[in-house]
């Protein structure tokens, strides 16, 4: 499980991916390090606008609220199903709310999306320095 949240926190679709730079002809008249200077000038200026790398949705208490409200309920309609009493359809529900929003909590937690804003905003400061961004690594 570690190994999996490792390889999606990392990767072109994560929040922490850097452009990739074709190597044209202003990559070539400043040469790879002063690209990259460019670059993370680039990623600074984003952030000083107020930008993040990654979207700021609270995905985590979303998550939590969708979590507990379909595990709670799949709980209290199986206690249903079983015959079970009014108390133990109750607790069958509140005990499903409490996993399905652990659960959900964690998803969230573990969700990394990139900001499409950001990264528009790195990529037209690029270009604006002759360089090109043909992706996200």
């Amino acid at each position: 499980m570690l190994l999996l949240t490792a390889c999606a926190a990392t990767g072109p679709g994560s929040s922490s991916a850097r452009p990739v730079l074709y190597p044209n002809a202003a990559f070539q008249r400043m040469g790879e390090a002063r690209a990259q200077q460019e670059v993370n000038a680039c990623l600074g200026r984003a952030q000083v606008a107020g930008l993040t790398p990654d979207e700021k949705n609270n995905a985590v208490a979303r998550r939590a609220g969708q979590g507990a409200a379909t595990v709670g309920v799949a709980a209290a309609v199986g206690a249903l199903v079983t015959g079970r009493d009014t108390e133990g359809v109750v607790r069958a529900g509140a005990t499903g709310a409490a996993v399905g929003g652990s659960a959900g909590a964690v998803s969230g937690a573990m969700q990394d999306k990139p900001s499409s804003t950001y990264r528009n905003f790195v990529q037209r400061c690029i270009s604006e320095k002759g360089l090109d961004v043909i992706g996200w690594n």
